[in-house]
């Protein structure tokens, strides 16, 4: 073998190993990259604060992704009807309210950003 194809499978060989070592050191996503807590303030019963990670966008996917919500879709997204296996009686005027951080939600679930370190606190509403 010449001196060029000796060059060329040593600049080969370096760029492999460089890859590899590259792919190596990336960072790793870490699946759930945010760590929210979500309260819910059952009406009747034990109320129950979920500590949970998660990538979603909105709260909706959130949620759904746990198992904790379900309701009918609207025209506007999900209205809220069931929580954590406790179903807003329509006949009572129950609701569920939406509060984040502290503040009522100014969307709702589908439309509602989930950040890093946020608070969610749902609670069964009645009258209104």
């Amino acid at each position: 073998m010449n001196r060029t194809g000796k060059i060329v499978i040593i600049a080969l060989v370096m760029a492999l190993v460089m890859i590899a070592l590259a792919a190596w050191l990336a960072p790793q996503t870490q699946k759930g990259a945010k760590a929210v807590t979500l309260q819910v303030d059952h009406l009747e019963g034990e109320d129950k604060t979920f500590e949970l990670r998660t990538d979603a966008e909105y709260l909706r996917q959130l949620l759904e992704e746990n198992g904790l919500a379900s309701g009918p879709e609207t025209q506007y997204g999900l209205w809220i009807q069931t929580i954590d296996g406790e179903t807003a009686d329509d006949s009572k005027q129950q609701w569920w309210g939406i509060s984040v951080n502290g503040e009522f939600a100014q969307y709702g679930a589908d439309s509602q950003p989930v950040a890093d370190g946020d608070v969610f606190v749902l609670t069964l509403n009645e009258g209104y």
